[in-house]
């Protein structure tokens, strides 16, 4: 089944509000901003219990000028066993000036899941962007770990028809373990964090992530500038709400989550 979601925002003075939504089953679209003054926060949810074998999902979202939003979903992906696989395709445009904040739950791929996801994000100029991922190894306490058949997630930004930014998580267990030297070894769950912003002192913001992290326990983490001059962060952990409150923590600490 093909489900589209269309969000647009757009900017009255200092406030940001929905211009433009619509959506097909099984989305949904919740605005929790609780003010007409501000942000907008938006929360993207699903009447579905995870996604299928021949789902296609494609997600548009524009975000006018000047504008802010923060993007939240409702629960944790699940992505289920298939014969064939399920795709998703999310474009988001962002106009000069315009914020996005975007930290989804944690996706779930089951045993013999197939699913491949590509992000892609063309921003204009003074933009902000803190976008999060995390993968887990699958349904870690029912003993399915690292069951998919096959997992891909492509997260691209782009900039005047300029590619700043690639990045590809592949899962095929069967190809290749995670638990190998190199992969995921004895870790379960992967979380990526990518922070664009030219307004902030990156060098000194990478200090201060370093410094939340060390104070975290059972992770393995780095941060590494881009050539774009962003800052990328990646955990190995043994639990997605860890890697989800850590990412919280983060974008609290660095600011981010209250300037967007």
């Amino acid at each position: 089944m093909t489900s589209e979601l269309d969000i647009r925002a757009a900017a009255r003075g200092t406030h940001t509000y929905l211009q433009h939504c619509y959506f097909t089953r099984p989305f949904k679209v919740a605005d929790i901003s609780g003010s007409r003054k501000g942000d907008l926060h938006l929360t993207m949810m699903t009447a579905s219990p995870g996604i299928l074998d021949g789902d296609f999902y494609q997600i548009s979202i524009s975000l006018e000028k000047d504008t802010s939003v923060h993007l939240y979903t409702q629960a944790y992906q699940r992505i289920f066993n298939m014969q064939h696989g399920a795709r998703q395709r999310l474009l988001v445009k962002m106009a000069e000036g315009s914020s996005l904040y975007y930290l989804p739950h944690p996706s779930v791929p089951h045993e013999d899941s197939v699913f491949d996801s590509i992000s892609r994000i063309e921003m204009e100029d003074n933009c902000r962007l803190l976008w999060g991922e995390i993968i887990t190894c699958g349904r870690k306490l029912s003993g399915e770990v690292f069951r998919c058949r096959y997992y891909r997630n492509t997260l691209e930004l782009w900039q005047d028809k300029r590619l700043l930014f690639r990045d590809v998580t592949v899962l095929e267990p069967a190809v290749i373990s995670p638990v190998n030297t190199g992969q995921w070894e004895t870790y379960s769950h992967q979380a990526s964090l990518l922070w664009y912003d030219k307004q902030q002192d990156m060098t000194a913001m990478g200090d201060v992530i370093h410094e939340c992290l060390s104070a975290e326990k059972d992770i393995t983490a780095g941060v590494s500038r881009t050539a774009s001059g962003a800052l990328l962060l990646r955990v190995l952990g043994q639990g997605g709400e860890q890697l989800y409150a850590l990412f919280k923590k983060i974008a609290l600490l660095t600011g981010a989550e209250r300037k967007l």
